[in-house]
């Protein structure tokens, strides 16, 4: 599929996009952020003040840079690119390995995408087929297993707007999406979401964005 072409730019720490349109949207991850429900902050602060501020620092950036690094390696090997690894992404790379073996016909890889209609914009992992169904595909990274939907808390919801922007900006209808967690020297888990399922999480995310805009002053 062609690449979709945006500029993004940053704010107050906050990630935009800027089309050659002109248009302008917050990313993914900037709505989420600004909507999080208070029992998420809550348990976010009590995490951090149980570890200590510059330990919680710590984890968060030592998460980010595995996250990243995982991202990269699936990209090379998704684009039939060298695969060497590195020994801090490598545990997670051996667990994804196995899924990676069921995913066919890769449409798109780590590509910019905009709902034009609810204003927003982010970059989705991948576009393919997993074990012969097509899908938008997300991968997480974490040190234990989420073991439930109700652990991966607004991962759903990321998955969801990836792939209602991929199916307005590509004029495509996939129903299923394919949401991944690496884990170190286990299995990757592997949540497997159909038309069902994408419907509820497709309402939520269209109340967070609308609740976005309207704490932004604009009420469609």
């Amino acid at each position: 599929m062609p690449r979709y072409q945006a500029k993004p730019i940053k704010e107050a720490g906050k990630q935009y996009y800027v089309s050659a349109e002109g248009m302008r949207v917050p990313s993914v991850t900037t709505i989420l952020n600004a909507t999080k429900p208070p029992e998420d902050w809550d348990r976010l602060m009590n995490w951090k003040q149980q570890v200590g501020a510059s330990q919680a620092a710590q984890i968060t950036q030592t998460a980010s840079r595995r996250g990243t690094g995982t991202h990269r390696q699936i990209q090379r090997y998704l684009e039939g690119k060298e695969v060497a690894c590195s020994e801090t992404v490598l545990p997670y790379w051996e667990s994804v390995l196995p899924v990676l073996s069921a995913v066919e016909q890769v449409r798109l890889v780590e590509g910019l995408v905009v709902h034009d209609k609810l204003r927003y914009g982010g970059v989705v992992d991948c576009v393919a087929s997993y074990e012969g169904v097509p899908c938008v595909c997300e991968w997480k990274t974490a040190d234990k297993p989420k073991r439930s939907l109700e652990r991966l808390y607004d991962y759903p919801l990321q998955m969801v707007a990836y792939w209602g922007a991929v199916n307005r900006l590509y004029d495509l209808d996939l129903q299923n999406a394919l949401l991944v967690v690496a884990l170190p020297h286990q299995p990757a888990e592997v949540f497997w979401f159909e038309q069902a399922a994408i419907a509820q999480y497709w309402q939520q995310w269209e109340a967070r964005v609308e609740q976005y805009w309207r704490r932004m002053g604009y009420f469609r």
